[in-house]
C-alpha cells in the first residue's frame, strides 16, 4: 500500500530542523467537530483489523501529537488542509492528499494557516496485514481515495444502530478496496449504486427507471440487481418503491399538502397510481393513513 515514498505535495523540507521534545497532545477548538467509529459501536472493525476511524470537520484550532505511536495512522483531506511536522521535514497537507504515518515515529498535525481541515482518519494495528504501511515512511501524497473513503465511513457511522451485515459490506469495501495495494483500482461498485440511490431519494419527483439507475452505477441492469440486493436485501424497483412510500409516511404527515400533491411530489403523476402503491404497501389507502395516523 502507498508504496511509493516521495513525497509529492508541496513542502518546507528541513534537514536540520532543530531537536523536539515529542509529547502526546490533543487540542481541538470548540467549534471543531468529530464523529468517531469505534469497536464497540461497529464490532466489524475488528474483522478487517481497523483499530478505529472519524470523520472531522476542524476549525479555529486543531493538533494532534503523537511521541511514540502504536498504530498506524492515515488521514484522507477532502477541503481545507493543515501541517505535519515530523523528525525530517515539515510540509502542507492539501486538499486530495492521504498522509500516512507509520507506527513508532513521531509526529504532529494540526491546523495551521488553513482556517478548515475536513478529513477522514483511520487507525490501523500493526499487524501483518498492515505490514506495507510499518515498511514506508511518513509522508504526503495525491490520491484519488478521499471522498470514497469519506463516503465509505460516513454510511457506516449512519449504520450503528443498523444492520449488521451492510456494515460488513461497507467496511470490507474499505479495507480490501481502498487500503489495498496502490496497484489495485478499487471498484466501488457498492458505493456508487448507493450515491445514485441517495440522488433518486433527493429527486423522487423524477420519473426513474431502473435502467436509468444502472447506467447511473456505470453498471449492467442485473449487475445493479445483483449489489442492491446485497445492499439492501431488495431488487431496485423495490428499493424505489420503498424510498417513495417512506417519504409518502412523512408527507402524509403535513394535512395541508392534498394526496394529489403528495402523488406528484413522489414521481406519481396519477394518483390513483399512488393510491393502489401505498394500499399495497400499507393495507390502507393514503387518506385512511392519514385519519389514523395523522394528528
Amino acid at each position: 500500500m502507498f508504496e511509493t515514498s516521495k513525497n509529492l505535495c508541496k513542502s518546507v523540507i528541513k534537514k536540520d530542523l532543530p531537536e523536539r521534545q515529542w509529547q502526546d497532545e490533543v487540542y481541538l477548538a470548540e467549534a471543531c467537530k468529530e464523529r468517531f467509529i469505534v469497536k464497540s459501536e461497529i464490532p466489524e472493525l475488528v474483522a478487517e483489523e481497523i483499530s478505529m476511524a472519524g470523520l472531522g470537520d476542524f476549525s479555529q484550532g486543531y493538533a494532534v501529537e503523537r511521541k511514540e505511536p502504536e498504530i498506524h495512522t492515515l488521514l484522507f483531506t477532502l477541503e481545507g488542509g493543515g501541517r505535519l511536522t515530523t523528525r525530517d521535514f515539515i510540509t502542507d497537507i492539501r486538499p486530495n492528499s492521504v498522509t500516512v504515518l507509520p507506527q513508532g515515529v513521531p509526529f504532529r498535525f494540526e491546523l495551521a494557516d488553513n482556517e478548515y481541515w475536513k478529513m477522514a482518519w483511520i487507525l490501523l494495528p500493526p499487524s501483518e496485514k498492515w505490514s506495507s504501511i510499518a515498511e514506508s515512511k511518513q509522508r504526503v501524497e495525491p490520491t484519488h481515495l478521499c471522498e470514497s473513503v469519506w463516503s465509505l465511513l460516513n454510511l457506516t457511522h449512519h449504520e450503528i444502530h443498523g444492520r449488521a451485515t451492510f456494515r460488513q459490506l461497507l467496511l470490507t469495501e474499505l479495507a480490501r478496496g481502498l487500503l489495498g495495494s496502490t496497484e489495485i483500482v478499487p471498484t466501488n461498485t457498492s458505493m456508487r449504486v448507493h450515491s445514485v440511490f441517495n440522488q433518486v431519494e433527493a429527486q423522487l419527483h423524477l420519473p426513474w427507471t431502473v435502467k436509468e439507475i444502472a447506467q447511473r452505477s456505470f453498471l449492467s441492469e442485473e449487475q445493479l440487481n445483483r449489489v442492491s440486493k446485497q445492499l439492501y436485501q431488495c431488487s431496485p424497483s423495490q428499493k424505489l418503491i420503498q424510498l417513495r412510500m417512506e417519504k409518502a409516511l412523512d408527507l402524509l404527515q403535513h394535512r395541508d399538502w392534498s394526496i394529489t400533491m403528495i402523488a406528484h411530489r413522489l414521481g406519481y403523476p396519477d394518483p390513483y397510481n399512488f393510491t393502489h402503491r401505498f394500499r399495497k404497501v400499507y393495507g390502507m389507502s393514503p387518506r385512511e393513513y392519514r385519519r389514523c395516523h395523522c394528528g
